[in-house]
């Protein structure tokens, strides 16, 4: 069966995956996408500004098309179709036959008819390449304009805030937002809005676009009032795509739209349409999640599957410019009979409102504005008929006597309940997965592909996860081991609130047993982040893990490997030649690490303290290769010799590394710092980035290499030096207390509730107010750094410690090399046996 499938955005590419989950090896399926990239993500368009890239937004996984029934033709636009002969004209003059044919087109912004709407410098917001465009302008504007206050347009101001343009949104309607929210919430918005910035004009009818005096263009108004600009972006509402199955004779609404029934076939039998192009019941739908739904019945249906497009519920939780807003099912109150409840908090800025059925029974709507922590409890009474509470007004009032809120308990929803709207996952399919023995979020996410799109329903599917977890009789608890009946955090709090000092004091107030291999390294890495005592100091040295007993990585061979700091990766050639002969006397084997310094290997114990000793006569320190610690810094060369690099890199590489080496933290972490966005240290690729801009310097957080690589997210633009610091600070701070056993910034970011948006709030916005006790946490760790390797030889009880025997200085005979390339390497035990070893290092 030949296939085509006209589009290939968001829905088109989620009917493609639909596809694949089943056998499709009788299946021939061409691709007709008329932009120069693949599918990617609308939904996040706007982080495109704040500097991820069009390869961070694609949601084509790679190797996707690598297969031979699969062919995604790039800038190939389709010109006509044939329903009579089955075929489809591209642009180019190919003309390809189909069986089925699958019109994936979506939505055009609508331009309204004005005069000087062609003019240069106006835009619609659309694509990459529309962005691209509004990038560039804004290299040159000042001021920036959008027209249109519904949802794309405030994503839109935001992305000109983001470039630093004075912001207005100009809407036609008297209040913002006008389709999902009511006066009240209208009202709250737009003072919410206007605080971060942005000047709302509603109420505002524009007659056309002319030469500016202020500005490249003047927006004249209906009212005689005007306003001048240096970009214009437009954002007025979306229209169905549909010309071609216009053209083609398919049935079209008369507002557009092309018409299908419940299984997305349109008045042709073998043509099929989804997404925003398609119209049901009379109805459009501009969200994803519908779009979703009707490509996952559309390829079902072709593939001889039961499958129905029942409708689609258009509740929406977003986060626009920062502030929370959400609307449920009916928020206008529009069935008759129907009664609501309201809440305005003027100070804090919230408004909420819950629209009930005429008996008081049942959920039918409801609007949130600045706080929209309720919404996933109210969206799935709504689409469940749960029955409220005796006094639904509770839902959205405050607490002042300090008793919880009436919340939904998650046993209440059926199976049938589906949690994650965006990729169509039930109740049902997360307590299946459990049962399978999927026991953390992360893992849940990447088997269900709930939460992985907009991911507002995250909190909502750890509730699922665990209250599953108690029914099938799993230990849902977070206690780091059988002596101890806390969690990490917990442990944490209680260390520095009870001023704990050893692990004994620890565990006789908050524990039991003697400790295992599991509480005490961890014990001693809180206690070390906590109060920065030495490692080796006689009370921790038995709690640490062998390589940090020995301050050093130990090899497959028993060896040890040395890894002096260089900060930056900056180092003197007098470093480089007192490296070089360490490395010599010693026969080590030498390697440059990924992050930018030297890896001296095939150290033995009773060695250690020699070249420690050597290297710090020539001014290096401990480079903690061993330890859950700050690793490296790496950096480029920056302003000081890069022609392109626009701030030191390398200054700042070396000013982070000292400040941060030494801290322990839950994992290992790594920092790059970039001179500028071509990011040749690859900042975004470590647990904290720095880029510098014309600006500032920009900070990305939370990204990883390793088995799960992840990109950093962006957490703060154009910082001075100063707030920089005291961002990173709270960062990691925050992290040390909060993150489990173990755990990457990484994973820790992605278990986070309330995500990227929440560590914001805290880091930045100090939400929690106790940025000033993270800052001096920090300052307290800095101040009392010393070299653990300078401790350890200078102290001669520690000192002892590195013999291989008690009773003996001989070193350990069984440590054997061979030669290869020019140095050393352990000799396999095959080797062993057939060809006689270096014995080395009897320095």
């Amino acid at each position: 069966m030949k296939i085509i499938v006209i589009g290939h955005g968001m829905v088109g590419h989620k009917f493609l995956e639909t596809l694949a989950q089943s056998d499709i090896s009788n299946l021939q399926v061409t691709v007709l996408c008329e932009e120069p990239r693949p599918a990617y993500d609308r939904v996040h368009l706007s982080e495109f500004f704040s500097g991820k890239s069009a390869q961070d937004l694609s949601l084509v996984k790679p190797g996707f098309f690598e297969r031979d029934n699969l062919a995604l033709r790039l800038n190939t636009r389709a010109t006509q179709i044939d329903i009579v002969n089955r075929n489809v004209t591209t642009a180019d003059g190919n003309v390809l036959d189909y069986d089925k044919l699958v019109i994936a087109t979506g939505s055009y912004p609508f331009v309204p008819p004005l005069p000087g709407k062609e003019r240069k410098d106006c835009f619609v917001y659309r694509t990459i390449e529309d962005l691209e465009a509004m990038l560039e302008c804004g290299q040159r504007a000042k001021t920036g304009v959008v027209i249109g206050g519904g949802l794309l347009g405030l994503e839109c101001a935001k992305a000109l805030r983001d470039m630093h343009l004075e912001t207005h949104v100009v809407e036609f309607s008297p209040r913002l937002m006008a389709v999902q929210v009511d006066d009240g919430g209208g009202r709250v918005l737009r003072r919410k809005i206007e605080e971060l910035g942005v000047t709302v004009h509603t109420g505002k009818n524009t007659t056309a676009i002319v030469d500016g005096v202020e500005g490249t263009h003047r927006m004249e108004f209906a009212d005689g009032s005007h306003l001048d600009a240096d970009m214009i972006v437009f954002s007025a509402g979306i229209r169905p795509r549909d010309m071609l199955a216009r053209e083609s004779g398919l049935t079209i609404g008369p507002r557009g739209g092309i018409e299908i029934n419940n299984n997305c076939v349109t008045s042709d039998p073998n043509v099929y349409a989804i997404g925003e192009c398609a119209l049901w019941g009379g109805l459009t739908f501009g969200l994803v999640a519908p779009g979703y739904e009707m490509a996952r019945v559309a390829a079902k249906h072709i593939l001889g599957e039961a499958a129905e497009f029942a409708g689609a519920d258009m509740s929406t939780k977003l986060k626009l410019m920062g502030v929370d807003v959400a609307s449920i099912g009916d928020p206008h109150g529009k069935v008759e009979g129907s009664r609501s409840y309201q809440f305005t908090d003027e100070r804090k800025q919230i408004y909420k409102k819950i629209v009930v059925s005429d008996c008081g029974k049942y959920l039918l709507g409801g609007v949130m504005v600045g706080d929209a922590s309720e919404y996933g409890t109210l969206l799935q009474m709504m689409l469940n008929k749960i029955e409220l509470p005796e006094s639904p007004e509770f839902l959205i009032l405050p607490q002042s006597d300090g008793a919880a809120k009436p919340a939904l308990g998650v046993d209440a929803l059926p199976e049938t309940a589906q949690i994650c709207s965006c990729n169509d996952v039930s109740k049902g399919a997360l307590c299946s997965a459990v049962a399978g023995g999927v026991t953390n979020v992360a893992d849940l996410k990447s088997c269900t592909g709930a939460g992985t799109s907009c991911g507002g329903c995250v909190p909502l599917v750890t509730q699922v996860m665990k209250a599953e977890m108690k029914k099938q009789g799993m230990e849902v608890n977070n206690h780091v081991c059988e002596h101890f009946a806390h969690s990490r955090q917990e442990l944490f709090h209680l260390i520095k609130v009870g001023q704990i000092k050893t692990f004994a004091d620890l565990l006789d107030k908050h524990g039991k047993g003697l400790g295992c291999d599991i509480c005490k390294p961890l014990a001693a890495n809180m206690l070390a982040t906590v109060w920065n005592d030495f490692v080796l100091k006689k009370e921790h040295a038995s709690l640490q893990d062998t390589n940090d007993y020995f301050l050093g990585n130990i090899q497959k061979d028993g060896t040890y490997s040395v890894v002096p700091r260089m900060p930056g990766g900056e180092v003197t050639a007098d470093g480089l030649i007192a490296v070089g002969m360490v490395a010599k006397k010693y026969q080590l084997y030498t390697k440059i690490t990924g992050g930018a310094r030297v890896d001296l290997f095939g150290a033995r114990l009773e060695q250690l303290p020699l070249i420690w000793e050597e290297l710090i006569a020539a001014g290096f320190e401990s480079g903690h290769a061993y330890g859950k610690s700050l690793r490296t810094v790496k950096s480029c060369v920056g302003s000081t010799w890069c022609r392109y690099g626009v701030d030191d890199s390398i200054g700042l590489a070396i000013e982070l590394e000292n400040r941060y080496k030494g801290l322990r933290t839950p994992h290992k972490i790594k920092f790059g710092v970039s001179g500028c966005t071509r990011e040749c240290a690859e900042a975004q690729g470590k647990d904290v980035g720095v880029i510098a801009t014309e600006k500032g310097w920009n900070l990305y957080v939370c990204g990883n290499g390793g088995m799960k690589p992840r990109h950093a997210e962006l957490l703060a633009t154009e910082l001075d030096k100063a707030t920089l610091v005291r961002y990173i600070d709270r960062f990691l701070m925050f992290y040390a207390r909060t993150a489990d056993r173990l755990q990457r910034t990484s994973v820790w970011r992605e278990n986070l509730e309330g995500g990227l948006d929440y560590l914001k709030q805290v880091v930045v916005n100090d939400k929690l107010g106790i940025g000033a006790e993270l800052e001096a946490d920090m300052q307290h760790v800095v101040d009392t750094y010393a070299c653990e390797w300078k401790e350890a030889v200078e102290n001669p009880e520690t000192r002892k410690r590195f013999r291989h025997f008690v009773n003996s200085d001989q070193g350990d005979a069984n440590v054997l090399f061979m030669e290869e390339r020019g140095q050393i390497r352990p000799a396999t035990v095959e080797e062993r046996k057939r060809v006689i070893p270096i014995a080395v290092n009897a320095a």
